[in-house]
C-alpha cells in the first residue's frame, strides 16, 4: 500500500471543545489570516444551523447562559454523569457546541468524499444504495446533522431519491430525545413564518425525505460493551467515526481503548473505514513498566492498528489513507444563529479496513 495522503485543506480556526473539561474562557485561537474560509455553500451552511435553531426553541425561549455556565463546571470538574445527566442539559450542550462541529463535518465529508466513495454500490436504476455508518461519541448529533447535509449536497433535486443514509449514533448519555429531534429537523421542511411569501412557501423543503435517512440511537459504554454487541452494531458498516470521542476514551482508559479498537477492528468487514478527528496534539498517559509516558493519540492510534503482530505473519488489519495532524476550519461571513459559533482546529485520521 502506498503512504497516507498528507492534505493541508488550509481551514483556520479556533480548537473544537470535547466532551471533556471545558473553561469558560472565550480567548480565540490565532487564525492565519491568508487561510480561507468554508468553501461549501452558505445557504447550505446555514440550513443546518436552522435545524439545531428550530429543533430547541423552549431552551432559546429563555436565556441558557445559566445552563451553559453549569455545564462547564462539571465538564471541568470531569462529572460527566452530571453535565449529560439532564435533559436540559443535553439540549444546551447541542445548542452550543454541535453546529459548529456540523459545519466542520460536513467540509470534512465532503474533502474526503473520494476517500469515502458514499453510495458507490448502485448497479441498476431501480436499486437503492446504502451507507451505513456508526458515529461512536454521535449522540450530540453534529454527525446526524452533517450527514444530512452531504445527504443534500450529493443529491439535491427533488426527485425520488436512490440513496438511503442509515446511521446508527452511540453514546454512554441518552441522547435519544436529542437525536430524535435533529433527525425530524433534517426529514421535515423548516418552519415558517405564517408571514412568509408565496415564493418562500414554494421553495421551503427538507434536506432528504424520511425513508432516506434513517437514524437510530444506542445508549451504550463502548469501553464495557461485549464484543459480541459491538460486532452486531458495526459488521455491517461502510463508515465509522470517532469525532472528538477518541481521546476522552484514552484519558479514561487506555487499555481499555485499545482493547475496544481491537474488538472494532475484528467486528468490521473488510473496505470498511474508520473516521477519527480530535483535537491536535493530544496526549494521553500510559504506565510501562511501573513508569508513566505520555503518548500523542496519533501514536497511540496507529501503534494499534497498524503495528504488526510480533511474528510479523498476519497480514495488515488496517491501511491509513489519509491523514493530518493540524487542520483547520473556519465559518464563513453571514451566518446566522442565536448562539456563539466558533471555529475550529483538528486533527484527522482515515483508515481502510485490511481484507
Amino acid at each position: 500500500m502506498g503512504p497516507p495522503i498528507s492534505r493541508n485543506l488550509h481551514r483556520t480556526a479556533k480548537k473544537a471543545p470535547s466532551k471533556g473539561p471545558l473553561k469558560a474562557s472565550k480567548a480565540k485561537a490565532p487564525v492565519p489570516e491568508t487561510e480561507p474560509t468554508s468553501s461549501l455553500p452558505v445557504d447550505l451552511q446555514q440550513l443546518l444551523l436552522n435545524i439545531f435553531r428550530d429543533s430547541f426553541p423552549e431552551r432559546l425561549a429563555t436565556d441558557i447562559k445559566p445552563l451553559l455556565q453549569e455545564i462547564k463546571g462539571h465538564l471541568y470538574n470531569r462529572d460527566f454523569a452530571t453535565a449529560f445527566g439532564k435533559e436540559e442539559y443535553l439540549e444546551t450542550y447541542a445548542l452550543r457546541w454541535s453546529p459548529s462541529r456540523t459545519l466542520c463535518y460536513l467540509e470534512i465529508l465532503h474533502d474526503l468524499k473520494d476517500e469515502l466513495k458514499p453510495f458507490q454500490n448502485v448497479s441498476q436504476e431501480t436499486e437503492v444504495a446504502e451507507w451505513n455508518i456508526v458515529g461512536l461519541g454521535g449522540g450530540a448529533g453534529a454527525e446526524i446533522v452533517a450527514l444530512g447535509g452531504l445527504m443534500q449536497f450529493l443529491s439535491p433535486t427533488d426527485e425520488e431519491q436512490n440513496i438511503k443514509l442509515n446511521i446508527a449514533a452511540v453514546d454512554i448519555a441518552d441522547w435519544a430525545t436529542v437525536v430524535t429531534k435533529l433527525r425530524a429537523g433534517v426529514v421535515n421542511k423548516p418552519p415558517l413564518s405564517k408571514y412568509a411569501s408565496a415564493a418562500a412557501q414554494a421553495s421551503n423543503k427538507a434536506l432528504t425525505n424520511p425513508t432516506s435517512f434513517d437514524v437510530t440511537f444506542h445508549k451504550l459504554d463502548i469501553l464495557s460493551t461485549p464484543p459480541a454487541t459491538l460486532t452486531t452494531l458495526v459488521q455491517n458498516a461502510h463508515l465509522v467515526t470517532l469525532l472528538f470521542t477518541l481521546n476522552e476514551l484514552y484519558s479514561a482508559s487506555v487499555s481499555l481503548t485499545q482493547k475496544f479498537l481491537l474488538n472494532l477492528t475484528t467486528g468490521l468487514a473488510p473496505g470498511a473505514l474508520l473516521l477519527v478527528v480530535d483535537s491536535p496534539g493530544s496526549y494521553s498517559t500510559v504506565s510501562l513498566n511501573g513508569t508513566e509516558k505520555k503518548y500523542p493519540m496519533q501514536w497511540l492510534l496507529d501503534h494499534t492498528l497498524l503495528t504488526p503482530d510480533a511474528k510479523g505473519n498476519a497480514p495488515p488489519r488496517w491501511e491509513k489513507v489519509v491523514e493530518d495532524e493540524a487542520k483547520w476550519f473556519r465559518l464563513p461571513g453571514g451566518l446566522r444563529y442565536p448562539v456563539e459559533l466558533e471555529n475550529m482546529r483538528y486533527q484527522l485520521h482515515l483508515y481502510r479496513r485490511c481484507g
